[in-house]
C-alpha cells in the first residue's frame, strides 16, 4: 500500500463535552481529506494501538498546559500527516470553533504562493479554525497569530526561568530568530452562512536546526545547561495569548494590539526601494515603512512626504 493511501488520527477532549464530541466523530465517521486519504480514528484512550516514540507529541502535557474556554479545547493529533492545514478545513463544519490539528511529520503542507511546507520532527506544526462575521478583518487575523506565537514563546521562557528568546515577525506572515526564518503563518478563509470560516496554519521549528535554525537551538548556544522548550508547552501558550488577542481584536480591533505588534515586528523605520510602473518605465522610490494601514497593507512614506500603501510581492 502507498504510504500516503491512510493516516491515523487521534481525537481528545479537554472536558466530557469535548470527549463526546470525539466519540461521535469516530462513530459517525464524517471526518474526511479532501484527496480521499483513508482516515483510520483513534480516542486517546485508544492510544496503545499507535506506534510512539519519546519525540511523539505528548497530548497529556498539552491538556494539562491549556486554561482557555474555546481554543485548543478539542485535538486532532497524528504521527505522520500530508497537511494539519486540510484536516481542519476540510472538516471545518465538522469540528467545534476552536478545534486544533497537530502532527508530528507533515510532507504535503502549504505555504503562501503554493510553496510546499513540509516538516520533519521537532516542527511544531498545527492548524486550528476561527469564525468571524466581519470580512473586513479576516486579513488581519494573520497578525494577532504572529503576535501570540511570539508572546507564547516569551510566556514559557519566562515561566521555566529561561533566557530571553526574541522570535520576531517578518511581515506579512514570516518568524524570525536572529535573522533567519524559524516559522510562518498561513490562513485561508471561505464564507458560508453569512460567516467566514477561517483556517489558520502555523509552523514553528522548535527543535529541528534544519534547514535554517531552530528555537532550542538558539537557547543552547545562550544557556548550554538550559531545559529545553516543549512544543506542547508552547502550544498551550499559544493558545492562552491567542484567545486574549483575538477577543481584544473583536471587541476592539487591531489598533488595542498595534503597539505591542510594532514592538515585535521587524520592519519599525525600515527603509525599502519600491518599485512602480509609470507608462514605459519604472520609477523607484526609497520610503520608510511607518506601520499599517487600516487594510493591514504597510504604510510608508517616501522622501517626498507621499504616502504608500506597500502590498506583498508574493515572494516574502
Amino acid at each position: 500500500m502507498d504510504r500516503d493511501a491512510s493516516c491515523s488520527l487521534v481525537l481528545c477532549g479537554k472536558s466530557s463535552a469535548e470527549t463526546d464530541t470525539a466519540k461521535r466523530l469516530k462513530n459517525n465517521g464524517v471526518l474526511k481529506l479532501a484527496d480521499n486519504t483513508q482516515i483510520v480514528l483513534f480516542l486517546d484512550s485508544e492510544m496503545e494501538n499507535l506506534i510512539r516514540d519519546d519525540a511523539s507529541f505528548n497530548i497529556s502535557l498539552f491538556m494539562n498546559s491549556i486554561s482557555t474556554d474555546r481554543f485548543g479545547r478539542f485535538l486532532i493529533w497524528s504521527p505522520r500527516l500530508s497537511s494539519t492545514h486540510d484536516v481542519v478545513s476540510h472538516n471545518f463544519s465538522e469540528l467545534p470553533i476552536g478545534s486544533v490539528c497537530v502532527t508530528d511529520i507533515q510532507f504535503k503542507g502549504r505555504g503562501r504562493t503554493k510553496n510546499v511546507w513540509e516538516s520533519p520532527k521537532g516542527c511544531l506544526m498545527y492548524s486550528f479554525t476561527v469564525e468571524m462575521e466581519d470580512g473586513r478583518i479576516v486579513p488581519l487575523i494573520q497578525y494577532v497569530v504572529s503576535l501570540a506565537v511570539t508572546e507564547a514563546v516569551k510566556d514559557v521562557c519566562d515561566k521555566k526561568g529561561l533566557p530571553y528568546i526574541d522570535v520576531k515577525i517578518k511581515w506579512p506572515n514570516d518568524l524570525y530568530l536572529n535573522g533567519l526564518k524559524v516559522g510562518g503563518i498561513l490562513c485561508t478563509s471561505t464564507y458560508r452562512s453569512k460567516k467566514f470560516h477561517v483556517s489558520v496554519g502555523v509552523g514553528l521549528n522548535v527543535d529541528n536546526e534544519q534547514p535554517t535554525t531552530c528555537l532550542n537551538t538558539v537557547l543552547k548556544d545562550i544557556s548550554p545547561a538550559s531545559t529545553l522548550l516543549k512544543r506542547e508547552e508552547i502550544l498551550g501558550a499559544f493558545f492562552h495569548k491567542f484567545e486574549k488577542f483575538f477577543d481584544l481584536f473583536i471587541d476592539q480591533g487591531f489598533k488595542s494590539l498595534e503597539e505591542l505588534y510594532y514592538r515585535t515586528w521587524l520592519h519599525s523605520e525600515q527603509r525599502v526601494i519600491t518599485e512602480e510602473k509609470m507608462e514605459d518605465r519604472v520609477v523607484q522610490n526609497v520610503v520608510t515603512i511607518q506601520g499599517l494601514t487600516s487594510s493591514g497593507y504597510l504604510l510608508a512614506i517616501g522622501d517626498d512626504k507621499q504616502m504608500y500603501e506597500l502590498q506583498p510581492d508574493g515572494n516574502r
